[in-house]
């Protein structure tokens, strides 16, 4: 019996996830039937969705683009544009975000300089930041990847900052007992210690990249699932972008999971 029960646990530890997802998306279907009916059908319900998904992955190819229209695309194709665009924000955001936050945490004089120029731009608005990089790029794409940059910094910067801020006195007597380098006790103690604070900040600022985009590729128009679900709802195809709002939900879940998974990794300390 005890060998029975112990395969039935380890059976619906291995299952129990998955088992959670389809009652998650069963809940969240009834909750669109119910929205549509209170709606009397101006929401699209599941039936129409489902015919927005014939349309969009099986009459046209989600991967069709047209070089002479680069407006008339696929679903995917879109997506894939989307997401080029917000990890070159990331990256870019994270390369500045990463080593001010290290002068931040490890210094009260870069503190004191940094931190109310971070509390003052922080609040503001991602699309306040839209009219000026197109000032200075000249360029709605720019535009966005530069909405973007600016505000996924902030998660990352404080969340770096306060890992490096909170390393134990114990690790800095060790490295000074040792004679550590600089290199040696960034490498092996600073870095290491304050890992999974970093991925935690980047985990917060993918989620606020892909938030931003779907808004950015509305105002610039033209290109990305932003500027779908902004053309489908001038189209009154509202089904097209009830879609399109999973099809967001989910990319956004894949990049959780990958930086949930990272920082599951190197939570070590």
């Amino acid at each position: 019996m005890p060998i029975v029960h112990n395969t039935l646990k380890y059976t619906w530890i291995k299952i129990a996830p998955f088992i959670y997802f389809i009652g998650s998306i069963f809940v969240l279907i009834l909750l669109w039937k119910f929205f549509s009916w209170k709606t009397n059908g101006d929401i699209p319900g599941p039936d129409a969705g489902l015919l927005a998904v014939q349309e969009l992955f099986i009459d046209m190819s989600p991967f069709y683009s047209d070089p002479e229209d680069p407006n008339t695309q696929g679903i995917l194709i879109m997506m894939w544009g989307s997401l080029l665009r917000v990890f070159t924000g990331f990256i870019l955001g994270s390369l500045v975000a990463i080593p001010i936050g290290f002068l931040m945490g490890s210094s009260t004089l870069w503190m004191n300089i940094f931190n109310p120029i971070v509390q003052t731009l922080r609040p503001v608005s991602p699309l306040a930041w839209f009219p000026l990089g197109m000032i200075a790029l000249k360029s709605a794409s720019g535009a966005t990847i530069f909405m973007i940059f600016i505000t996924s910094l902030w998660p990352t910067l404080i969340n770096t900052a306060l890992g490096v801020s909170s390393l134990p006195a114990d690790h800095k007597n060790v490295a000074k007992a040792f004679g550590f380098s600089t290199w040696k006790y960034l490498t092996k103690i600073l870095i290491p210690y304050s890992l999974p604070y970093i991925i935690t900040g980047l985990r917060l600022s993918i989620g606020v990249a892909w938030m931003v985009i779907v808004a950015g590729e509305m105002l610039s128009g033209g290109q990305g699932i932003g500027f779908f679900v902004w053309d489908s709802y001038n189209g009154g195809a509202l089904e097209k972008v009830i879609m399109a709002i999973f099809l967001i939900g989910i990319a956004g879940l894949i990049l959780d999971k990958v930086f949930n998974y990272l920082q599951k990794r190197f939570s070590f300390v």
